[in-house]
């Protein structure tokens, strides 16, 4: 659905045609531009040149290690390639590492070093911070419908 150029209500009909379309009013353009507006507060916020995938990663890791590198991007919405190439970069930096798992050879199970445990430690006040600067023009009440609506997206 789209949204009517002047307001923020939809438009009134359910089907518009292919003349009514218009890039800059479709939720994905809206969406993207405000993942872009906060990967840049991340970028600008965050220490240790850590990507907004790279602290995804590291902060579940923490919750739940140890454990596979495929759960690890299950659990934090990542392909198979894009958490491959993020621990990759975790473990040259010394912040993961990887041990053979006990039970099944094939598998490498994850887990933090002191390092990583450190970098957790040195940027979870920015990573707050950037939080609430990406949310802050919303008003406390819309900044939780946001996120039950993006829930709900997910």
């Amino acid at each position: 659905m789209a949204l009517t150029q002047d307001s923020d209500t939809p438009m009134d009909s359910d089907k518009p045609s292919a003349s009514d379309y218009r890039v800059d009013q479709q939720i994905g353009f809206f969406l993207r531009q405000a993942n872009q507006r906060h990967v840049s507060i991340f970028a600008g916020l965050m220490g240790d040149r850590l990507t907004t995938t790279q602290w995804a990663a590291l902060t579940k890791l923490k919750e739940i290690q140890p454990t596979s590198q495929n759960q690890l991007g299950r659990e934090t919405a990542m392909d198979v390639a894009t958490i491959k190439g993020v621990v990759d970069r975790l473990v040259k930096r010394g912040f993961m590492k990887t041990m053979a798992d006990a039970t099944d050879g094939r598998r490498l199970v994850l887990s933090l070093t002191e390092e990583g445990l450190s970098a957790i430690d040195r940027n979870i006040e920015t990573a707050i911070a950037v939080s609430e600067e990406t949310m802050a023009p919303l008003t406390s009440g819309e900044r939780m419908m946001l996120v039950e609506l993006l829930r709900k997206l997910c």
